[in-house]
C-alpha cells in the first residue's frame, strides 16, 4: 500500500513538474504578457491543447448547469470569455504554423486538429447550452441591453446556428462526422501546397541562362543557393524569386518552366496533389449547407455577409466584367502589338510572357520599372513610412521594443503607443520567405483585444510577408508591389490595433469577411501621393527623395493594365462561387470544371496541366470560401472612402478620426454598411472605383 501511494505522489510530482516547465501553464512574464516564443518549444503544444480542451469543457459545464434563468451576464459573457487557454496555445501555434512551420509541427497539426474539432462540435451542439443561449437571444429586445451587448448575443446565437445546433438526432451526429472531416481535409490541402511549393528548385549554373535578370534578382538566387550549399543561382516559387524571374528573364524557355511549376503546383499527380481535397472539400461543404437546410455552401455563408446573397455577389462581378471587358481586351492587344514590334516577329502571347512583356511596355510608356524605384525602397525608409503615415493620420507611435520574445531571430517587436503615450498594442512585423513560411502576405493576432473586469485588454498583433531579402553589400529594396502589399497588411493591422470593444470576439478584424478589406486596402491609396512618398522615399545611398518626375510615372502608371487586373480578380471570384455553388458533388475533372467556372475571363491561352485551385489557399485551407469577390466589394468601398480624403486633404485629421472612430474602432458592434455611413455620409457608389482606375471619366 505504502509502495502505492508513493508511486501516485511521484506520479503527481512528475506531472506537476511537467506542468510547471509548459509556458502555457502559468503567467508568461514577458512584456504585455505576450508570448514567450523562448521558451516555448514542440513538446509544450499538444499538453496544453489538451489541458486547454479540458479547461474549456468545464468552464461551459458551469455555464450550462447554472439553474438561474439565463441572462446575458451569466450565459453570453462567460461563454464569450471562455476558452482562454486554449486560444492562448492556438494562437501561438497555428500562427507559426503559417509563419515557422517545420515537419514536427506539421505533424502535430495532424494529430491536434480532430480533437479541436470534436471539442468544437461538443460545445456548438450543447443542447443545454444553445437552449440557454436561445433564451437570451429571444429576449434579447426586452432585457435593456446595449446595442453591443444585442450584438454580441446575435452573433453568438447565428454562430450556433450555422454550426449546426438547430439540427436534432442523427443530423447531429452527421454535422460532427462532416465538419470533423472538413477539418482534416482543409488542413492537409494547406500542408501539401506549402510543401509542395518548397520542393520546387531552378539551380541555374550557366551565366547565358540569366539573360535580362537585374542583379537585385541574381544577389538573392546566388544567396539563396548558398544558402542551400549549392553553386549557382537558385530560383524557386517563393514570390520575390517567382515575380523576378517572370518580369525580368528573356530566357522564354525558363519562364515556361518556371510558370508551368507554378501553376501547376498540386495538380500534376504526387505524394501532394490537392485534386481530390478539392472535390472532397467542395462536397462537405455542400453537404454541410444541405443540412442546414440550404441550398448551396455560398447561400449558408452569404447570409451573414454585407452581400446577404448570390444574386447581389454576381451583380457585383458581372457589372464589373462588363466595366472593365474593353479595358482588358485592349491591355491584352496593346502588350501582344508591344511583344511583336519588339522581337520583330509574330509572337503567339503565352501566360508566361505576360509578366515580361507587360514589364517591358511599362517600362517603355512610363519608364518606371521595379529596379528604378527599388532604390528609394529601402524597407527601414518604408517601415518609417508606413508607420508615419499611422502617426499622421491618427497620432500613434512605434516604438521598437527588444525585451518581447520574439520566434525568430528576423522578426521585430513594437510597442504601439497612442496619441498621449499610452500603451495601445504590440505590433510583430515578419518580412522575408523562409522554408517553413507559407505563400503570401497577412495579418493575424496572438491575442484580441476586449474589455474584462473594467480593464481594457491591448491587442498582440502579427503582419507577415515574403518580401525581397537584402542581397549582396545592399540593404532590402522592395517593389512597388511589396510596399502596397506593406500598407495593405499594415491597413489590416491598424483594424486589430485601435479597436475600443467590450467583447473580443467582436473586436478588431472580427467583422463581416466582405468588410475586412476595407481598412486594408484603403491604405494603398496613399503609395501615388507625391506628399506622402516625400516623407519616407528617399535613395538609399544618396538620401535625395524620389523625384517628381518619377513620382508623376509612378501616378499615370497607377492604371497600367487596370482592365486585366480586374479580369483576374474577377476570375477568381467566380471561381470562388462556381466551387461553393454546387448543387451535386462534383466528380469530374478538377481542371475542366475550372475551365468552365473562369471561361468568360480568360484573356490569354490555356495551359495544359495548370490550375489554380489546387492550390487556392484563399478559399480552400483560408477563410474566403463564398468570399473571394470580398476584395472587389472592399475595393469599391476603399475607392469611396478615399475620395473623401482627397476631397478634404490625404491628412486631414477630421476625416481620420471620422474613419478611426467609425471605422477601425467599432470592429463588429454594428451594421458595416451602418457604420460606412456614419463614416461617409452615404452608400457607396462604383463609380469611384470607376473614375481611379480610367474606366470612367
Amino acid at each position: 500500500m505504502k509502495k502505492l501511494i508513493l508511486s501516485i505522489l511521484l506520479l503527481i510530482t512528475a506531472m506537476t513538474t511537467i506542468q510547471a516547465q509548459n509556458p502555457f501553464f502559468s503567467a508568461y512574464k514577458t512584456p504585455y504578457d505576450t508570448p514567450p516564443f523562448d521558451k516555448i518549444k514542440n513538446e509544450h503544444y499538444e499538453p496544453a491543447i489538451e489541458k486547454g480542451i479540458k479547461d474549456h469543457t468545464m468552464e461551459i459545464n458551469k455555464i450550462v448547469m447554472i439553474r438561474a434563468v439565463p441572462t446575458f451576464e451569466n450565459t453570453i459573457v462567460p461563454l464569450d470569455e471562455s476558452g482562454k487557454l486554449l486560444s492562448r496555445v492556438t494562437s501561438v501555434f497555428f500562427n507559426l504554423l503559417s509563419a515557422e512551420s517545420n515537419d514536427e509541427m506539421l505533424q502535430i497539426a495532424q494529430r491536434v486538429q480532430p480533437k479541436l474539432s470534436a471539442h468544437s462540435n461538443e460545445i456548438n451542439l450543447n443542447e443545454g447550452l444553445f437552449q440557454k443561449v436561445k433564451a437570451v437571444y429571444d429576449k434579447r429586445f426586452e432585457s435593456n441591453l446595449n446595442p453591443e451587448q444585442i450584438r454580441l448575443v446575435e452573433k453568438t446565437y447565428q454562430g450556433f446556428e450555422n454550426r449546426g445546433a438547430t439540427l436534432t438526432g442523427k443530423d447531429r451526429d452527421t454535422y460532427k462526422e462532416l465538419s470533423s472531416k472538413l477539418s482534416q481535409l482543409t488542413l492537409t490541402f494547406g500542408q501539401n501546397a506549402l510543401k509542395e511549393n518548397n520542393k520546387f528548385e531552378m539551380l541555374l549554373t550557366d551565366k547565358a541562362d540569366l539573360a535580362g535578370l537585374p542583379k537585385m534578382a541574381l544577389d538573392a538566387a546566388e544567396a539563396k543557393a548558398k544558402s542551400k550549399d549549392k553553386e549557382g543561382w537558385l530560383f524557386d516559387l517563393s514570390a520575390p524569386s517567382y515575380i523576378a524571374f517572370m518580369k525580368y528573364s528573356s530566357r522564354r524557355d525558363l519562364r515556361e518552366k518556371l510558370y508551368k511549376a507554378y501553376t501547376t503546383q498540386c495538380a500534376a499527380g504526387g505524394e501532394f496533389d490537392n485534386q481530390e481535397n478539392v472535390k472532397g472539400i467542395a462536397k462537405i461543404r455542400m453537404e454541410i449547407a444541405n443540412l442546414l437546410g440550404y441550398s448551396d455552401y455560398a447561400t449558408y455563408v452569404l447570409r451573414n455577409k454585407m452581400a446577404k446573397d448570390k444574386k447581389h455577389v454576381y451583380e457585383l462581378l458581372d457589372n464589373l466584367f462588363d466595366a472593365y471587358t474593353k479595358a482588358a481586351r485592349e491591355d491584352v492587344k496593346m502588350v501582344e502589338g508591344f511583344a511583336v514590334g519588339m522581337e520583330n516577329k509574330d509572337i503567339d502571347l503565352q501566360p508566361w510572357d505576360w509578366s515580361y512583356y507587360s514589364e517591358k511596355l511599362k517600362d517603355a510608356k512610363y519608364s518606371v520599372s521595379d529596379e528604378l524605384v527599388r532604390p528609394y525602397f529601402e524597407l527601414e525608409n518604408v517601415k518609417k513610412g508606413v508607420f508615419g503615415l499611422a502617426t499622421d493620420l491618427y497620432g500613434i507611435t512605434f516604438r521598437k521594443n527588444t525585451k518581447i520574445p520574439v520566434y525568430h531571430p528576423e522578426v521585430e517587436a513594437f510597442d504601439v503607443l497612442d496619441e498621449k503615450g499610452s500603451f495601445l498594442s504590440v505590433l510583430y512585423t515578419d518580412f522575408h520567405p523562409r522554408e517553413g513560411k507559407r505563400q503570401g502576405a497577412w495579418m493575424t493576432e496572438f491575442k484580441g483585444q476586449y474589455i474584462e473586469k473594467g480593464k481594457d485588454s491591448r491587442p498582440q498583433v502579427l503582419i507577415v510577408m515574403n518580401f525581397t531579402r537584402p542581397a549582396g553589400t545592399d540593404p532590402a529594396l522592395l517593389t512597388f508591389d511589396e510596399v502596397e502589399t506593406f500598407l495593405h497588411e499594415f491597413g489590416h493591422a491598424l483594424h486589430g490595433m485601435l479597436t475600443k470593444c467590450t467583447y473580443e470576439s467582436l473586436s478588431g478584424t472580427n467583422v463581416l469577411h466582405d468588410f475586412v478589406e476595407l481598412p486594408s486596402q484603403i491604405m494603398e491609396n496613399w503609395l501615388t501621393e507625391k506628399e506622402y512618398l516625400d516623407k519616407f522615399a528617399v535613395h538609399y545611398k544618396t538620401g535625395e527623395k524620389i523625384p517628381a518626375g518619377l513620382v508623376k510615372k509612378l501616378v499615370d502608371a497607377a492604371n497600367y493594365n487596370a482592365g486585366y487586373l480586374c479580369y483576374r480578380q474577377l476570375s477568381f471570384g467566380y471561381l470562388d462561387m462556381a466551387w461553393h455553388t454546387l448543387t451535386q458533388p462534383y466528380t469530374g475533372d478538377v481542371i475542366d470544371f475550372e475551365r468552365k467556372a473562369m471561361a468568360k475571363t480568360a484573356l490569354l491561352p490555356l495551359v495544359d496541366g495548370s490550375a489554380m485551385s489546387p492550390s487556392f489557399g484563399h478559399i480552400f485551407s483560408g477563410g474566403y470560401a463564398a468570399g473571394y469577390y470580398g476584395y472587389k466589394w472592399a475595393e469599391v468601398l476603399d475607392a469611396d472612402a478615399f475620395a473623401l480624403f482627397r476631397e478634404t486633404g490625404i491628412f486631414n485629421k477630421e476625416t481620420a478620426e471620422s474613419f478611426r472612430k467609425n471605422i477601425l474602432e467599432r470592429g463588429n458592434t454594428e451594421e458595416p454598411m451602418s457604420l460606412y455611413v456614419k463614416f461617409r455620409g452615404q452608400e457607396p457608389s462604383v463609380d469611384a472605383l470607376l473614375i481611379r482606375n480610367g474606366v470612367k471619366k
